[in-house]
């Protein structure tokens, strides 16, 4: 039997980690050089990428977790089963984890226990759940979905 991390293969967990370190090369960060990958493994078996993209009016930026599930949204990647895990990578070492703004948005679409793997400078990773990075997390469940019948 294979080992499994937080329910990836090792091949899995190699592939992800390319990818979102590959991502970084994405990153438009010409004000902080601070680049950042995300790499998302769908339940379908294929892979998003996103890229942070500064602006100089800094609260206009986007980070590269926001962009790539930005994109998976728009791909139907929802629709197709949702998502196994996401991949972050940065040019620091020890990793760095998604911002708090990013761990919100994560929330809206993954389940508390989906893997965040947070890879640094050196290609070695840190894995948390959802759960971990956002205890006691507000998300879409705690929201009466409203009834499309009313005021019918």
């Amino acid at each position: 039997m294979s080992e499994t991390i937080h329910g990836l293969t090792t091949a899995e967990v190699t592939l992800l980690g390319e990818k979102a370190i590959a991502a970084k090369s994405l990153a438009y960060c010409p004000y902080s050089n601070f680049r950042v990958g995300c790499a998302l493994l769908c339940e379908d078996g294929s892979y998003v990428l996103g890229a942070n993209i500064e602006n100089a009016s800094y609260p206009v930026t986007v980070c590269a977790e926001r962009t790539a599930f930005s994109r998976a949204i728009v791909e139907g990647k929802r629709e197709s089963g949702g998502f196994k895990a996401v991949g972050v990578s940065t040019d620091i070492s020890p990793p760095a984890s998604p911002c708090g703004m990013c761990r919100q948005f994560i929330r809206e679409f993954c389940d508390l226990k989906t893997p965040i793997f947070m890879w640094d400078s050196k290609g070695e990773y840190a894995v948390m759940t959802l759960e971990q990075l956002l205890p006691m997390s507000f998300g879409p469940d705690q929201l009466h979905k409203p009834d499309p019948n009313k005021g019918k």
